[in-house]
Order: C-alpha cells, then sequence, then structure tokens
C-alpha cells in the first residue's frame, strides 16, 4: 500500500516522539537538520542538527535509564493547503505523559506544534520549521532543567483553538 505524503508527514511527527522518548538527542537534531525551531511569536531557538542537539541535551532531564521517562502524543494535526513552493504547515496538539521513581504517571505538558514540511531534491519529506506553544503545564521538574516559559494565550499568534 503506496503512502500519501499526509502518511509521510505524519511519521516524521511520530518519529520524533520515538526519538525524544529514547532520549535520543542526537537523533532529534538528525530529524531536525534542515530545520530552524521556534516560539509560536517566532524567535528562534536553535537551528541545525548540532543546535537541536544541544539544545535538547541541555534541557530535557535524562534519568538513570538515559531516558527522560515520557511518552509523547502528538493528536489532532491539521493540515493548511500547500504553499506555492510546495511547503506544508501542519498544526499539531501534543501533551506529554511522564513517569520516573518520584514522579507517578501523570500529564506534565501540552501545547502546540505548528510545523513546516517540504522536500529535499529527493522529493522525501523533512522538517523546516518548528514552532512550539505551552499549554497546560503540571510537574516539569523531573523533565525539564529549567521552567519553561508561560504558557501560550489562545489568541497568540498561530495558536490553535
Amino acid at each position: 500500500m503506496p503512502l500519501s505524503d499526509g502518511d509521510r508527514i505524519r511519521s516524521l511527527l511520530g518519529t520524533y516522539c520515538h526519538l525524544i522518548d529514547a532520549g535520543d538527542v542526537a537523533g532529534i537534531g538528525r530529524l531536525m537538520a534542515d530545520a530552524t525551531l521556534r516560539t509560536l511569536d517566532g524567535a528562534t531557538i536553535a537551528t541545525g542538527a548540532e543546535e537541536v542537539a544541544a539544545l535538547y541535551a541541555g534541557l530535557v532531564v535524562m534519568h538513570e535509564d538515559g531516558t527522560p521517562g515520557t511518552q509523547h502524543v502528538v493528536t489532532n494535526t491539521a493540515f493548511e493547503e500547500p504553499a506555492p513552493d510546495g511547503s506544508v504547515t501542519a498544526r499539531s496538539s501534543y501533551v506529554v505523559l511522564q513517569a520516573v521513581p518520584d514522579l507517578p504517571l501523570q500529564p506534565i505538558v501540552t501545547g502546540t506544534y505548528v510545523d513546516t514540511f517540504d522536500q529535499d531534491g529527493s522529493g522525501r519529506w523533512r522538517f523546516r520549521e518548528r514552532r512550539f506553544g505551552i499549554g497546560l503545564q503540571g510537574t516539569l521538574a523531573h523533565h525539564l532543567t529549567a521552567p519553561p516559559p508561560p504558557p501560550t494565550p489562545p489568541n497568540a499568534p498561530g495558536a490553535t483553538a
């Protein structure tokens, strides 16, 4: 059964979840090698494989098993019509669940990803930009080395209802 472009893009979203939950920051860097990470309002956080990997290595708490003890779930992905250059933007909701020795299983954060994808020279889809928005927050001390930014207001640029 051939995959659609939407299937291939959803696969990239799922691959991100698998990599972060495995604690594979180098893999996240490779996945986002052609991308720029930004806040929803457009402030640049990291660009390219090395910066992305370094960002995750410095921000995400890894536990004794080498993972963050999380399960990332991306859902409600809605695609915009392709742009004239062929790129596609997708808006998704995310929830992160975590269970570590000092924290029973619970949701720790929700939010929005606004991802732009395009195809490389061989026709393979790739991340070009990811914008992060934070929604509801729980206990993040076991997941992040620094406090997250405040929640994104529902009417902020790029936010979804």
